[in-house]
């Protein structure tokens, strides 16, 4: 039981080395983007990351047709005065003001990137979409360079893997896990090749969309309900005949999701229960395995003796590579101390994975599912499919 629990960790982490090697990575291009390309900032209670993001864009190079678009929804806070002083008359940049919350059976988020679509239609002659939320920080040429990646690719939709910063030991704990699940599990140039949508990876934090694919889909109509809507649009897409795709984008992109344990857990909790296919068996059955590989090995490394004790020691060791590969694709560079502090607590932080999966669940029975002070709507209508 040990040997096959040390070698699905082993394979797991073999298979994130491969993708270390293969994923696609964004690199400042040479030549100037002449498309005319229009970002979508929907933006809800974030006055106090908005003016960094605006700065962020207003600082973009290689892109002379570029139009920004920053949607405040209906903010309790000062984030529009704040996105208004961070533009600065700057003719580029337009704020627009919601009023309301989202049209029954819509989320919140999608209906903010819907708004915002709609109008980059109606301003210009827009090529390409891009969505950031507005915890993204962009390197001057992260915005020419996924465009770049869009059209060298020649695919629907490119989502730039932005470096996950931390700050709190929950941070630390959780977030490098999102970017080690699917290094861990799926081949991702292989599956970026076909048009499979239970292979899709993508992550709404930045998508850059060729405007046309976008809308012959209905753009976010397709994904009103979703509580995932990154995921479900990119499945949208290969279902209608598109090729989408990730690339790394450590270098020019980072983000800090989440500050701190209350507002991590709060967020996980929003939409967690989607994995899987929202299937609660499907996720026992995934915490049976992920237990078998990243439990049993540590508790034998500890707990052994003779060959169980050296096969627990091995399949401890593997995981811990595992997650060391994972963080270096995410961010392009070698580990740093606290990278090896995080890939040591694995199985603890596999732990706090499913708490919060269960937690999740948990919430969504009793219609207890927040996000920016907003109940989210219950019922199937949510399931991300």
């Amino acid at each position: 039981m040990v040997a096959v629990g040390a070698g699905l960790s082993a394979c797991c982490a073999a298979l994130t080395a491969w993708n270390r090697l293969t994923v696609p990575r964004l690199s400042a291009t040479a030549a100037p983007i002449t498309e005319t390309v229009t970002v979508c900032v929907p933006a809800r209670n974030e006055s106090d990351r908005i003016a960094a993001l605006i700065a962020d864009l207003r600082a973009q190079t290689d892109i002379p047709r570029l139009r920004i678009l920053v949607f405040d929804d209906a903010s309790t806070d000062d984030t529009a005065a704040r996105a208004v002083e961070a533009i600065d008359g700057d003719p580029r940049c337009t704020l627009l003001r919601g009023s309301g919350g989202p049209p029954p059976g819509w989320t919140g988020k999608a209906a903010a990137c819907r708004m915002l679509a709609d109008t980059a239609e109606r301003l210009a002659d827009t090529t390409v979409l891009v969505f950031l939320d507005a915890d993204i920080r962009l390197a001057p040429g992260a915005l020419a360079a996924a465009v770049a990646e869009l059209r060298r690719r020649d695919i629907a939709l490119v989502s730039p893997w932005p470096q996950q910063q931390a700050q709190s030991l929950a941070e630390h704990l959780v977030q490098p896990l999102l970017c080690w699940s699917w290094a861990s599990t799926l081949p991702v140039v292989c599956a970026d090749r076909g048009s499979r949508t239970s292979t899709v990876v993508a992550c709404g934090q930045f998508l850059v969309f060729d405007a046309a694919a976008y809308r012959a889909i209905g753009g976010h109509a397709a994904v009103a309900d979703s509580a995932t809507e990154d995921l479900d649009i990119a499945r949208a897409l290969r279902r209608a005949g598109y090729r989408t795709g990730l690339a790394a984008a450590g270098g020019l992109a980072r983000t800090r999701m989440y500050r701190g344990g209350g507002e991590l857990a709060a967020g996980y909790r929003r939409w967690l229960w989607s994995a899987y296919g929202g299937s609660i068996p499907g996720g026992l059955v995934v915490a049976a395995v992920a237990a078998w590989a990243y439990w049993l090995p540590p508790l034998a490394g500890v707990l052994g003796r003779g060959s169980v004790r050296r096969w627990g020691l091995f399949g401890y060791a593997t995981a811990g590579a595992g997650r060391l590969l994972a963080r270096g694709l995410e961010t392009g560079r070698r580990p740093e101390s606290g990278d090896v502090a995080a890939a040591m607590s694995h199985p603890v932080a596999i732990t706090a994975y499913f708490f919060l999966w269960a937690r999740s669940h948990r919430d969504r029975r009793h219609n207890a599912l927040t996000w920016k002070e907003r109940p989210l709507p219950p019922g199937k209508g949510m399931n991300s499919h």
